[in-house]
């Protein structure tokens, strides 16, 4: 797929992978095997027919494409921008044991962004009404999946949202530059349109609690409000000012639009030298966009090799192309600061790798003696969140675990309190949309039977 130059891109919050021409769709769409048991669907965790759509891509039937695709999934431009396909449905192409598998991402964003261009989104057949009531808690990939799936079988949805706009992650989260966020409010329209209702500026636990909207008229309640508890190292100087967590950092920049400064006057640190902590995908948005904000230098800064890096592949390589500096087998010590609070530098010691510990990984292990500083004025820290308390203290008879993650069953997001499922990041710790989205649509599933029941 183009892209942008990297040299280009790094100034600039304009999408990077510029999708498929329909030659390029049409030409990729023919290496599908079209295989009998197609391992791919199994691989998926919203249970796309994938050869039946990409049949259609092949006969140049692109809306019959992105129908096929809205069967399962009603989020296609997202999940074809930003899902870890190359893990999930690419991982057990057949294709792919002696050459590339099919792009099987590339070609779901294609055929979504050819009906979003058309501007003719058709409205799928929605059940005769239920009756029934059923509140979302988060608008974020999972709540969305299951209010779309829960609309479409007959029920009465409302889906309310904290924040001023809706889409959880998806907004607050994700760069422009990696999923821009007209598509995400072109897809939120799209549940409206369904007749979701939609109410943002809901603080649930403050507002109402869960069991006051089981009182007032709800008979289920989904709770998907992702993890969005930041973590941080405590380690000496993490209260310097210029030290963020990547949630702060990456809502000023993507939800509140710091990176359009003047037209949005919101306040953000641009620094000369960042360091960004941590290798998942969070970690290298949050370079990504210090880069483009200004930043001279950004330095990523990882306790393990390359190899253990959780964040996409993609990623990581668009990151190198921009200019971003990793500094691996490498651990924060200190924060340091100068005589105003400001970060000034930050100490960091060297890592080998020694026995692999309970995630299969090799444990990061330090170096005596290999200190050294990194001058910065800005440190982000991207290690890594948790779940808010805030429903959990509010709800005291649904159970949670030792972390604070609401306990459900993994096939249907039922919670120890009637009525009440659950699904997504809040369940599972951080994990990918695509997961947050299949764990909607099996708790959308078993609502409906509940309800029914």
């Amino acid at each position: 797929m183009s892209k942008q130059a990297p040299q280009v891109r790094a100034k600039n919050f304009r999408e990077v992978a510029l999708g498929y021409s329909e030659e390029q769709a049409l030409k990729e769409a023919s290496r599908c095997l079209q295989c009998k048991k197609p391992l791919c669907v199994k691989g998926c965790p919203v249970e796309i027919n994938i050869p039946a759509f990409i049949e259609k891509i092949m006969k140049k039937d692109y809306l019959g494409a992105v129908h096929k695709i809205k069967e399962k999934n009603s989020f296609p431009a997202i999940c074809g921008r930003v899902c870890p396909q190359e893990d999930q449905c690419e991982k057990l192409c057949i294709l792919g044991k002696k050459f590339e598998p099919v792009a099987i991402g590339r070609l779901e964003r294609f055929a979504a962004d050819y009906e979003l261009e058309g501007g003719r989104v058709d409205i799928p057949e929605i059940a005769p009404c239920t009756g029934k009531k059923v509140a979302i808690v988060g608008s974020g990939p999972a709540g969305l999946t299951a209010a779309a799936d829960l609309i479409k079988m007959g029920h009465r949805v409302t889906l309310f949202e904290a924040l001023h706009k809706p889409g959880g992650v998806l907004v607050y989260g994700i760069p422009e530059f990696r999923l821009p966020k007209v598509i995400v409010e072109k897809e939120v329209n799209f549940i409206t349109r369904l007749g979701v209702e939609l109410k943002t500026d809901y603080v649930i636990g403050r507002i109402y609690t869960v069991d006051e909207l089981l009182r007032n008229g709800f008979q289920a309640v989904f709770i998907g409000v992702g993890a969005g508890l930041p973590y941080f190292m405590n380690i000496p100087g993490e209260n310097y000012n210029g030290v963020y967590s990547a949630n702060e950092f990456l809502t000023r920049s993507n939800l509140m639009k710091a990176y359009l400064f003047p037209e949005y006057d919101t306040p953000i640190k641009v620094g000369k030298r960042v360091a960004v902590v941590g290798g998942g995908n969070v970690a290298m948005d949050s370079c990504r966009t210090a880069l483009r904000l200004g930043a001279e230098d950004v330095y990523n800064i990882y306790r393990r090799s390359r190899v253990e890096m959780p964040a996409r592949e993609e990623e990581i390589e668009n990151a190198g192309e921009e200019g971003i500096e990793f500094r691996l087998l490498t651990n924060p010590v200190r924060v340091i600061g100068d005589e105003k609070g400001w970060v000034r530098a930050i100490e960091c010691i060297r890592m080998e790798l020694g026995e692999p510990d309970e995630s299969g990984r090799r444990r990061p292990v330090s170096i005596k003696g290999s200190e050294f500083t990194l001058d910065v004025d800005v440190v982000i820290m991207a290690i890594g969140n948790g779940a808010n308390p805030l429903i959990a203290s509010t709800t005291p008879d649904m159970k949670t675990n030792k972390r604070g993650y609401i306990l459900a069953d993994e096939k249907t997001g039922k919670t120890s309190k009637v009525g009440v499922y659950s699904g997504g990041d809040i369940v599972t710790g951080a994990a990918t949309v695509i997961s947050a989205m299949g764990a909607g649509r099996c708790s959308a599933r078993a609502i409906d039977e509940y309800l029914k029941g």
